[in-house]
């Protein structure tokens, strides 16, 4: 075991040993180290970590040519829509605003792991377009699930095939993922902003993408240039004060993040784990 996760497991086990799950580092390609706090199942709801996954989507879509972050939401998804009437505003948003969360849609629209989902009706993406906008898209940001199920359904359009098997087809596999398992909408699209089940040895593998710049056992597989774009843009990613170390969470302690002055890649799993201190332990070690 390194160094780095003999001393951070021995960090979390004195100072917040109650909830979290596992911690996984991605060392070098292929190689990755897990400790157990919990025997529990490998694969956990990752929740808002999903989106991360979404947006690697979007990323090999924009690498292949096949999709731009200024193209309308709306043009793209229409023929999929059975609203009678579309806010007029909706012919403005772009598939950029919903990756930093500048819809106008409110915060709880889609919020299937705090309500009900049968609030939310049988079509799901007629729900969003019937659902009142807050603001004019672009102006304000509204952390929305709904932002994300519209990016799965795009990645759905434009590849044919549904965002797991494109995952799988262009990234996962050569990742040497082990198993994903999406949460699906009643009409069989994944959730895109939560409900993915994974492990934390396999966040850890996409962190390492995004810390090496898009690269991994000497093949690219995300562009230097979508790379800059997240991590410039926040595109699901929140940066420290010096860009250097990044990471996105989800509900209960659920982390991927990655450090490009350490180069260190981690996936981590809770259930009430306090993430945030682990994090903020993880983003200063060594200093």
């Amino acid at each position: 075991m390194s160094r780095f996760l003999e001393e951070c497991s021995e960090f979390i086990r004195s100072k917040v040993p109650a909830g979290t799950i596992r911690i996984s580092e991605m060392c070098e390609d292929g190689v990755v180290e897990t400790v157990h706090f919990q025997k529990l199942a490998r694969c956990q709801n990752s929740y808002s970590v999903a989106k991360t996954f979404t947006m690697t989507g979007i990323g090999l879509l924009y690498d292949k040519g096949l999709l731009g972050i200024d193209e309308k939401i709306y043009d793209i998804l229409k023929d999929e829509i059975h609203v009678s009437e579309i806010d007029e505003r909706w012919n403005s948003s772009t598939i950029e605003m919903a990756l930093i969360h500048r819809l106008g849609l409110p915060g709880a629209c889609l919020d299937i792991d705090s309500y009900d989902p049968a609030t939310f009706g049988k079509d799901y993406l007629d729900y969003i377009f019937k659902t009142p906008l807050i603001s004019d898209p672009g102006i304000s940001k509204s952390y929305t699930d709904a932002a994300f199920y519209l990016l799965a359904r795009i990645v759905e359009k434009r590849s044919g095939m549904n965002i797991e098997d494109f995952l799988w087809k262009e990234l996962l596999f050569k990742l040497g993922f082990k198993e994903i398992a999406w949460s699906h909408c009643p009409l069989g699209h994944a959730m895109g902003g939560t409900g993915l089940y994974v492990s934390s040895e396999d966040i850890a593998r996409l962190a390492y993408v995004y810390m090496t710049g898009g690269v991994y056992n000497g093949e690219r597989l995300l562009s230097e240039k979508w790379i800059e774009l997240a991590k410039d843009k926040g595109f699901t990613l929140s940066a420290n004060y010096d860009h250097t170390f990044f990471s996105k969470g989800g509900m209960y302690g659920q982390k991927i993040m990655f450090s490009t002055k350490q180069h260190r890649a981690i996936g981590l799993q809770a259930f009430g784990g306090n993430s945030e201190i682990i994090t903020e332990w993880i983003m200063n070690y060594g200093e």
